[in-house]
């Protein structure tokens, strides 16, 4: 039989150890986010880069869309976010569960963090630690918001140009409205890319 100190010493840890384990709701600690120059680095670049999407998406002529326009708003992104990672060793991606093209349907992991988008419309980003193809590193998220402009491709289904309807047919990035999340850019920067400058 236990005596009833012990007892009492066992009552009393309980709650001394539930506090002392947090939880996931637990405020971000250093170890949940990356040494402030690499998180400094991809945030500012990432910024740098939607500013740039939110700008060329400004000069789209609702009335007259076509593959021209799609050459000079959208494709320049994407070729940055490749040189993107290309320079700095990172894997840049723009990310959408109602892709248009199938290359940039998410993975797994993505999802989820596209998920949070979903149900959480005020976060504008988020990091995580991750091991992605047996790389450890940081994977950073930050929403992608449809302008006006956009919905000249991204609007009703049936109001989509001719080049989408033919040169997309498994298209899924219709049916958004001003303000909705339309995607994610996926960065991850693999602890190998960070390097002894950070």
């Amino acid at each position: 039989m236990r005596s009833p100190s012990v007892l009492w010493l066992l009552i009393l840890s309980v709650p001394l150890l539930i506090v002392g384990c947090g939880g996931s709701d637990s405020a971000p600690t250093s170890s949940q986010t990356p040494p402030d120059a690499v998180r400094r680095d991809v945030e500012q670049s990432i910024a740098s880069l939607n500013e740039m999407r939110e700008s060329l998406a400004a000069t789209i002529d609702t009335s007259a869309v076509d593959k021209r326009t799609f050459k000079r708003v959208c494709a320049p992104v994407g070729k940055r976010a490749r040189q993107l990672g290309a320079d700095r060793g990172w894997e840049v991606q723009q990310l959408a569960t109602k892709y248009r093209n199938p290359a940039h349907e998410p993975d797994a992991e993505a999802r989820r963090l596209h998920e949070e988008f979903v149900t959480s419309p005020e976060l504008t980003e988020r990091w995580i630690r991750t091991t992605r193809s047996g790389h450890e590193g940081w994977r950073y998220a930050r929403r992608i918001t449809v302008q006006p402009s956009c919905l000249a491709c991204h609007g009703p289904k049936d109001e989509r140009p001719a080049f989408v309807k033919k040169d997309y047919p498994e298209d899924r990035a219709y049916g958004f409205e001003d303000g909705d999340l339309r995607g994610i850019y996926a960065v991850f920067v693999p602890d190998t890319s960070t390097g002894d400058a950070f």
